[in-house]
């Protein structure tokens, strides 16, 4: 896959952008559904090139200048970032709006964005190229590279927001950048997402979702198993491919289009079951349901407030099927399974449901069930949509990134997928995966004419 596999990386000043104006301290209350999240952070970043106006017009200085002036007013809006959480007296996560501030980061890299391994982002990405957050909601780090290229990525607390906020943010922030008016304001009105008085919900959702305590304790002097580590991996799909695996996912769908991402985690498990000898062993897999359009269910107006919520409103269905099915019965079948494990989560009432749920079990912790690994023998993973990866618009005024993606390198033991539309428009995908080395040794060798290792000369060229 190439790239320069040691770089060092310097750190050459540290400071803190809080808003651009003063701002009173208030307090935001998470809501069910952001209670849903364990703390965990997830990070962003984008790859620029040299800017074609070289460097009399664009210094590295003067592009982090802009950087920092715009989050600053960016920050105006999007408060909930330059924030803290903090612990309420029945211990739950709450936002404390206290403009403390977002840590910024300048840096730079002695390698060239065409030797980048952004395949492997262990060896590029992580520890290096993205900030660790220390403080705070979010932390911003721009780094220069040697050869005149940026990379500005951003890890926030997963808690405060789910990849459909941080894109508006990314989109706000760039629009600040070239002083546009933002193009949508955010919401923090929790209400929308009130649990119903008197509550409840299906019990299906004790099937879908575990408090804490309810966990098996970890057996005592367990040892890591290092076959069972995730590593970080990028790919690229073509849009042909993708719509070769729709067509054959359509087969049995008794009418119905299946979409691309069906198709696509369809394919997946199917791959990833592959790779289990006994045929008897459950595989489970996930898939993200953003729930900002099924808590509209049809209502103009309540889509237009849903649309500018900032927070997490998320579900995460899934279905478990024997590995000898998944491997033996054709595409068109798994996405028949895939259909059904969400046909209920799409809608307002599961929605409504599982804001109940929470409601019922507080201040009790809970997760998804699927990332709390309990009622499998076999692989878990989770496919998440990043079709709507605003990459083609974050441009802070130099022009729009060569590359973008999301890394998520959870310490769970459930895998994570995210397909992204390409940066380039032309209906490719590009896949993060945060799964096991067999799974990723495998996925490489069953479906090595549908998932592709990214290199340069896929990604450099779209920069144009």
């Amino acid at each position: 896959m190439g790239g320069k596999a040691e770089f060092t990386v310097e750190v050459r000043r540290k400071e803190v952008v809080a808003a651009a104006l003063p701002m009173q301290e208030h307090w935001v209350a998470q809501s069910n559904l952001d209670l849903l999240l364990p703390p965990c952070d997830v990070s962003v970043f984008f790859c620029y090139k040299k800017p074609a106006g070289g460097d009399f017009l664009f210094t590295f200085g003067s592009m982090v200048g802009v950087l920092k002036k715009a989050l600053a007013k960016a920050l105006v809006s999007y408060y909930a970032f330059a924030g803290k959480i903090v612990q309420n007296t029945v211990g739950e996560p709450e936002l404390l709006c206290n403009n403390r501030g977002v840590d910024f980061v300048e840096a730079f890299a002695d390698v060239r964005l065409q030797d980048l391994n952004l395949y492997n982002l262990e060896e590029s990405i992580e520890g290096k190229l993205v900030p660790k957050k220390k403080h705070g909601v979010l932390s911003v780090q721009a780094t220069e590279l040697s050869c005149g290229g940026v990379v500005v990525a951003c890890t926030f607390d997963h808690r405060v927001a789910d990849a459909y906020s941080a894109n508006m943010f990314l989109v706000s922030w760039a629009e600040m950048a070239q002083a546009k008016q933002l193009s949508l304001l955010p919401s923090f009105r929790r209400s929308l997402l009130n649990p119903r008085r008197p509550g409840f919900y299906d019990p299906s959702l004790d099937d879908m979702y575990v408090t804490i305590s309810a966990l098996p304790p970890p057996p005592k002097n367990h040892q890591p198993d290092p076959d069972n580590h995730l590593f970080s991996r990028i790919y690229y799909i073509e849009a042909d491919q993708l719509s070769r695996l729709q067509a054959l996912a359509d087969g049995g769908m008794l009418g119905r289009k299946t979409t691309k991402l069906k198709a696509f985690s369809a394919f997946l498990w199917k791959v990833v079951a592959a790779g289990e000898a006994e045929k008897d062993k459950i595989c489970r897999m996930g898939i993200v349901v953003d729930g900002r359009t099924r808590l509209s269910d049809g209502d103009s107006e309540k889509l237009k407030l849903m649309k500018a919520y900032f927070g997490n409103a998320l579900s995460i269905p899934f279905g478990k099927n024997k590995a000898g099915d998944l491997q033996e019965r054709p595409l068109s079948w798994v996405a028949e399974a895939v259909h059904q494990f969400l046909e209920t989560a799409v809608t307002k009432d599961h929605f409504l449901d599982l804001i109940d749920w929470v409601e019922a079990h507080r201040p009790e912790p809970a997760l998804a069930k699927i990332y709390a690994c309990c009622g499998g023998d076999g692989p878990d993973f989770v496919v998440s949509s990043g079709q709507r990866f605003p990459a083609a618009k974050v441009d802070f005024g130099w022009g729009t990134p060569a590359f973008g993606s999301y890394h998520f390198p959870w310490d769970g033991k459930t895998g994570y997928v995210m397909p992204m539309s390409s940066s380039a428009g032309n209906g490719d995908w590009i896949v993060y995966m945060h799964m096991t080395k067999g799974q990723l040794q495998l996925i490489e060798t069953v479906a090595a004419d549908v998932i592709r290792p990214l290199t340069c000369d896929y990604y450099l060229p779209l920069a144009g």
